[in-house]
């Protein structure tokens, strides 16, 4: 497909700016991904691969998310969903996304459309009155269920029944619907409180042969296909043998924990958000993994805690959010004297900050391998591998 050819299709790009279709071809764009990577985190590498892009570089977002708000269009006034105008609050009606799933973003089209025809009062958060905040639709690509997610400013819901109803009507192969309550004057899209209108309350996907439970608020990576090209890198730079004991920091629903388990002796997964560790457990135990372990704990203070009582681990597997981790994190890691630690990032920036730690500490940043999730966007993921010097002595706690 010619770059010009992407541009025409796209009518978006120039407002707005969720994503680059059209500006450049995909294989400039993967191009100057890799000078991103090597700019970053060149001087800490040994060796830098080139960016495992994607076979086909659209519709690959199974979380797709929407806005409600109200518009003046030609003198009459009609609610719309779309997403915020990059760096402003003005909200742009999106259809048929390039990037994200074609069948969430047509979910979302009837949805917008039954809000209207219900006469629900959207959401505005400037005078924090309104009832409809957002949508949410999550898919599972190898299951194919389909969750969606109504985010209401309180409780009360009116005809909610019968929006339930019309919207499985129109579109049968939503497998679950849950209303997420948001009632806070905030940027966050979700709330705490969830009440299930329709099936479980979460959505199963498939991921390396394992299957795994996805709540409203889980954290599950957005490109599918991709996550599995990700996760067999981190598993091949870990290297292991069946015999170590490897932690899972920041490890969500436990993905790549569950990932590495055939091929580690035990694993621990350490999480934050009590929700996540909850459906971990249940992903755990959904794929009779018994020598899975998580706790809800943060990460910095549980490995410090191991480390106190002498404990030792041999492979630490993090994947931090994009400000990336902490002096304090890197420190407690390496007090566990682990011979390898694997980073997955996805912000070569605060890698190359976050590495530089591990280098005070010890840790030689090995070979890298970044993979393209986010195709037509800044972002790119890199996995890293780091090893201990073997005369490196006992960091300052352990």
């Amino acid at each position: 497909m010619e770059k010009k050819e992407i541009a025409e299709r796209c009518p978006y790009v120039k407002k707005c700016g969720a994503c680059h279709i059209g500006e450049k071809s995909y294989e400039e764009e993967l191009a100057e991904k890799k000078k991103w990577v090597v700019d970053s985190i060149g001087k800490y590498c040994d060796k830098i691969n080139d960016v495992a892009g994607m076979y086909y570089p659209y519709h690959y977002r199974n979380k797709v998310h929407a806005v409600f708000g109200r518009r003046l269009d030609k003198g009459k006034d009609e609610i719309i969903a779309g997403t915020y105008a990059e760096g402003t609050h003005t909200i742009i009606p999106i259809k048929d996304c390039l990037i994200e799933d074609a069948q969430a973003s047509a979910i979302i089209q009837t949805v917008t459309g039954l809000v209207r025809s219900f006469g629900l009062w959207v959401y505005n958060e400037d005078t924090g009155r309104g009832l409809m905040r957002h949508v949410l639709v999550r898919k599972g690509t190898s299951t194919k269920q389909i969750m969606v997610v109504l985010v209401t400013a309180s409780p009360e819901f009116p005809h909610k029944n019968h929006f339930v109803e019309k919207l499985r009507e129109l579109h049968p192969e939503i497998t679950t619907i849950v209303q997420n309550i948001n009632g806070k004057q905030t940027t966050m899209v979700l709330g705490d409180r969830n009440k299930t209108l329709y099936g479980q309350g979460y959505i199963e996907d498939v991921l390396l042969g394992l299957r795994f439970r996805i709540s409203p608020g889980s954290f599950y990576q957005v490109n599918s296909a991709q996550t599995q090209v990700l996760y067999k890198r981190a598993i091949q730079a870990a290297g292991l043998t069946g015999t170590e004991t490897v932690i899972d920091a920041y490890c969500g629903i436990g993905t790549i924990g569950m990932c590495m388990h055939a091929k580690a002796g035990r694993v621990i997964g350490i999480e934050l958000n009590e929700q996540a560790v909850k459906d971990a457990k249940a992903n755990a135990k959904r794929n009779n993994l018994e020598h899975m372990h998580f706790v809800a704990a943060d990460a910095t203070e549980y490995m410090t805690h191991m480390s106190q009582k002498g404990e030792r681990v041999d492979v630490i597997v993090m994947d931090p959010p994009r400000s990336g981790s902490t002096e304090a994190f890197v420190k407690a890691a390496a007090s566990l004297r682990p011979g390898k630690v694997i980073y997955v990032s996805c912000n070569p920036e605060t890698l190359g900050r976050d590495l530089g730690w591990f280098a005070g500490e010890g840790y030689i940043a090995g070979e890298a391998w970044p993979v393209d999730m986010f195709g037509f966007t800044a972002n790119v993921e890199v996995v890293c591998s780091l090893h201990r010097k073997k005369s490196c002595p006992l960091p300052s706690g352990g």
